[in-house]
């Protein structure tokens, strides 16, 4: 065989091997990450934040449905759910059965744009452009009502879908201020902007799209952490180089995990942060689209953040 049609059978058959390996392993493979965020008051107890984004469920992705349940083995004191639940038009249901088992545990949640708009189908060239966005009107709309019918009344969590509000967790005050899904403009931070109440102990701020422009208003308004979605971490990364795209303008850096956050610090080092700036956290996500259901070095997360005294 000529050494070019070997080589091109090579090449095509590791490409094969890793299509089949992002679309039947990884997507599929959660895992639980694990972090400690130093900004509770001296001497207060720590407190156990179970974080999730971007499901994308369909009713018959039932290990995600099982995964996702016994994360309330975990025992945490707060849930911060941070959107893109659904990926169907049937999928509420199975969305209330992934989370019952944390319902009846003080919570938060802000939507994202799959919570409102049932995916579709898009080349997936299109993520490399500065501005992935499908239009709405090409979009059917989900049963979001019946999700939020279910998360206020059932779970009993806080609506921050451009909102502020309190909660009260482990002898703390906890105050939070939220926007609806950046990356559909449905923000308006303007209308909840403010510093925080005077016997606020914890202070966060909440959204599904980290888009640079709300980061800088919580941070402005100086909240302790801000708690985010919808990156998916990249979903195709490159090992030893990491996320190619966030789908906002967000640097590629944050793309996942925790980071500090201040006015100017978009492709800036955490380690350049001012001390007062606030933590971040951009989750990965539990899931993908179910029309380009691939990962890669990417896996499937959802976050155990335990807050504990500042040092």
């Amino acid at each position: 065989m000529h050494p070019l049609l070997r080589a091109a059978g090579a090449l095509t058959a590791t490409g094969l091997a890793g299509l089949g390996y992002a679309s039947l392993i990884e997507r599929n493979a959660f895992t639980l990450r694990r972090f400690t965020l130093p900004i509770l008051p001296t001497g207060a107890d720590p407190i156990r934040v179970v974080t999730m984004s971007d499901m994308h469920l369909v009713p018959r992705q039932t290990r995600k449905i099982e995964w996702v349940r016994r994360l309330a083995d975990l025992k945490p004191d707060l849930v911060v759910n941070t959107g893109d639940n659904l990926g169907h038009m049937e999928a509420v249901p199975a969305a209330v059965r992934a989370l019952e088992p944390l319902y009846g545990i003080p919570g938060v949640f802000a939507l994202g744009s799959n919570d409102y708009l049932a995916p579709t189908a898009k080349n997936p060239a299109r993520y490399l452009l500065p501005d992935s966005r499908t239009p709405v009107v090409d979009r059917a709309l989900l049963p979001v009502g019946e999700l939020i019918d279910s998360f206020e009344r059932d779970a009993g969590w806080l609506n921050l879908n451009n909102a502020r509000g309190g909660l009260h967790v482990k002898g703390l005050d906890v105050e939070f201020v939220g926007v609806d899904d950046p990356h559909l403009d449905r923000d308006t931070y303007a209308a909840v902007a403010g510093p925080r109440a005077s016997d606020t102990n914890l202070f966060l701020g909440v959204l599904h799209a980290p888009y640079t422009r709300v980061l800088d208003a919580m941070a402005r308004d100086g909240v302790d952490a801000i708690i985010a979605g919808h990156t998916h971490g990249g979903q195709l990364c490159v090992p030893g180089f990491g996320a190619l795209v966030t789908n906002c303008d967000l640097d590629r850096h944050r793309a996942k995990g925790v980071s500090r956050w201040w006015e100017g610090a978009n492709g800036v080092p955490s380690r350049e942060a001012p001390a007062d700036a606030p933590w971040m956290h951009v989750s990965a996500g539990l899931g993908t689209s179910p029309f380009a259901p691939v990962r890669f070095a990417c896996r499937p997360e959802a976050s155990l953040l335990t807050m504990v005294p500042r040092a």
